[in-house]
């Protein structure tokens, strides 16, 4: 059955009560068509609970706004949803991947994320080329996917919108990484299902990593919302030692927006359920509103919090990740690094979850502390200890 406006309705009652079902839920295509968006198609989801969502095909499939019953969710930056003709990932020393950094998700990776290196290339068998050199986060969230197909299915009564597409990073004497990317939502509920498979269709032996970048923006987070976690240790701060408590802002309790404020991340080690899930959260008690992501251990052994609490550029960043915030070359001197030969491939499972009213936020938050009680200093000193990651190949 689908829950809607209070109701338990078949499938039957839903067709007698509107000519086409897009009267409460669906998924459209569509395409953006003014300014630096101009041209990106996008899909909207509807699922009939006031949850509203878009995936922006030419950006890696990747989700954009994010909005519940008119409040938002996902994060837009200042630089917007570029479309990726507009993209200069070798600009700014690297770092030109800020310019085209917005939305709820934005995929990082497929063989390389976070700071920027020059790795060795002698894999890849061409003499002239003896490095890869990396920009911030890698190449593939500004990559246009191949839409395969979206619509609506139905299982018995129950309705799931869905959608799927393929990202192919690609270059002669290079990697060829495919991203096959499956979003669904159930109409009725309040859920974000992301399902994603990587895989090497070369024949040179590639290494690959992938990270999510997260990002939930105002109204859920705002002076005094919570960050939950199910921490087990503190592993690393950006910005610990004499200036760790500078910004008065702790890693559990986020402030109002800052001026002149710099980014801060952690790397947390997290604990997981019995079934292998790690569920994270931001939750704003004042307006009874939260935003939860639950991955899995043994896909994601690694998670971090990012905070841009400056005025104008407002998010707070939940980054499950393959690896250690230590990078790319130390993934391969620990040798940690996820090498896929021809074939080879690993999946990943996601699921997205607003978390309505303060009953909802209870639920979301004894789950958390049920796995691991998280640190009560704001300010938890962090131990250094960057867990030996095992069987990465």
């Amino acid at each position: 059955m689908v829950e809607l406006f209070g109701e338990n309705l078949s499938r039957r009652a839903l067709a007698e009560r509107a000519g086409a079902l897009s009267q409460f839920a669906g998924v459209r295509l569509m395409t953006l068509g003014d300014g630096l968006e101009r041209g990106i198609r996008m899909l909207e989801f509807r699922t009939g609970t006031g949850l509203r969502f878009t995936v922006l095909i030419d950006r890696a499939f990747d989700l954009a706004d994010c909005e519940f019953k008119g409040q938002s969710i996902g994060w837009n930056s200042p630089a917007g949803f570029r479309h990726p003709g507009l993209h200069e990932y070798e600009g700014e020393g690297g770092l030109a991947w800020a310019r085209s950094f917005s939305g709820l998700l934005v995929t990082c990776g497929l063989d390389h994320i976070l700071f920027m290196n020059d790795v060795p290339a002698d894999n890849y068998v061409y003499g002239p080329k003896e490095t890869v050199s990396h920009s911030l986060h890698g190449r593939v969230g500004t990559i246009p996917a191949k839409l395969s197909g979206y619509g609506e299915r139905w299982e018995g009564d129950r309705c799931f919108l869905w959608a799927e597409g393929v990202v192919q990073q690609a270059a002669v004497f290079g990697e060829d990484l495919h991203l096959i990317r499956r979003i669904e939502a159930e109409v009725g509920t309040n859920e974000i299902r992301m399902s994603d498979r990587v895989v090497n269709h070369g024949f040179y032996k590639t290494p690959h990593m992938l990270c999510y970048h997260i990002n939930v923006g105002h109204p859920v987070l705002d002076a005094g919302s919570r960050y939950l976690a199910p921490i087990r240790d503190v592993v690393w701060a950006a910005h610990a030692g004499a200036d760790y408590e500078k910004q008065q802002t702790g890693y559990r309790t986020l402030p109002a927006p800052q001026h002149g404020f710099h980014e801060q991340v952690w790397q947390h080690e997290m604990g997981a359920d019995a079934a292998g899930e790690v569920p994270v959260a931001l939750v704003n008690d004042r307006i009874g509103l939260g935003f939860e992501v639950t991955t899995r251990k043994e896909q994601f052994p690694c998670q971090f919090e990012w905070q841009n609490l400056q005025a104008g550029q407002y998010a707070l960043g939940i980054e499950p990740s393959t690896h250690h915030v230590l990078g790319n070359l130390a993934a391969r001197e620990r040798g940690e690094m996820i090498w896929l030969e021809h074939g080879g491939e690993r999946r990943y499972d996601t699921i997205f979850r607003v978390l309505d009213g303060a009953q909802a936020i209870a639920a979301s938050e004894a789950r958390i502390t049920a796995i691991a009680q998280q640190p009560q200093s704001d300010y938890p000193m962090p131990s250094g200890f960057h867990a030996k990651l095992e069987g990465r190949l």
